[in-house]
């Protein structure tokens, strides 16, 4: 029999510590375990300071874990982490472009940083300048650029060197309805594209709205974790709110 190919993303026993000169050490992800599918938004969804974010840096090898293993295609987060960011997009909110490239010059550098071909690049860069709109003001410095044309660019980049896996960390937070809902569109519109997506949020009508799996993450911890309809039926609760609260309360908060 033909063995199944592993998940996109494998996360098993992650472990991250940090030492807080108050609290002396701070297990901010303690023994995580999860996997996302092709063609899946797996959302962690939790209140700031859950460790979200610190899974998610580990995934983009941005820090190295304590213990236990994650995998991006196949490959090791510590051991193998050029491979890792070469299958990989990652998109944060805080994210910095270089105010003085202008956009066109950052999606090609990011491209050959993603390992995109150098005969792919050219095409793929007017690809996303047409899908993303950004025509008018491709060869204009970021520094230029309004706050949703920066917005704009910052997520081609994530995307230029089309990898099979994407990790958005709370894309929405500080953005206005219309730009908000864009977002979402577009990550609903990368999930039909056969995308892996490892989506962070503290906003419940967006993990209801856009996750097929989610994971309700509290003190560096997974408390429950299943589809929207597979949560209801284990509390008996509707809202993913409720059911928020009841994790975390049965979690002894």
């Amino acid at each position: 029999m033909t063995p199944l190919p592993a998940a996109p993303v494998a996360v098993r026993g992650l472990r991250k510590s940090f030492f807080d000169k108050g609290r002396g050490e701070v297990r901010a992800v303690d023994g995580l375990d999860f996997d996302c599918a092709r063609g899946e938004i797996f959302g962690l969804l939790g209140a700031n300071g859950a460790g979200k974010t610190t899974t998610l840096r580990m995934l983009a090898t941005v820090l190295r874990p304590d213990g236990g293993s994650a995998t991006v295609m196949g490959h090791d987060v510590a051991r193998d982490p050029d491979l890792v960011r070469q299958s990989l997009g990652f998109f944060s909110s805080s994210t910095a472009l270089y105010p003085r490239l202008t956009a066109r010059e950052t999606l090609e550098l990011f491209a050959r940083i993603g390992g995109l071909p150098r005969e792919r690049v050219r095409g793929r860069v007017e690809e996303l300048i047409a899908r993303f709109g950004i025509g008018a003001y491709s060869d204009t410095r970021i520094e230029a650029l309004s706050q949703g044309m920066k917005q704009k660019v910052s997520i081609a980049r994530t995307v230029v060197h089309d990898p099979p896996v994407l990790i958005f960390d709370e894309p929405t937070v500080g953005l206005d309805v219309l730009n908000a809902l864009d977002m979402r569109k577009l990550i609903a519109e990368l999930r039909s594209e056969g995308k892996c997506i490892v989506f962070s949020t503290h906003v419940m009508s967006e993990a209801e709205k856009l996750c097929d799996r989610i994971a309700i993450v509290h003190r560096g911890q997974i408390h429950a974790t299943g589809s929207l309809r597979e949560l209801r039926e284990a509390t008996g609760l509707h809202y993913l709110e409720d059911i928020f609260v009841h994790s975390v309360e049965s979690a002894g908060a």
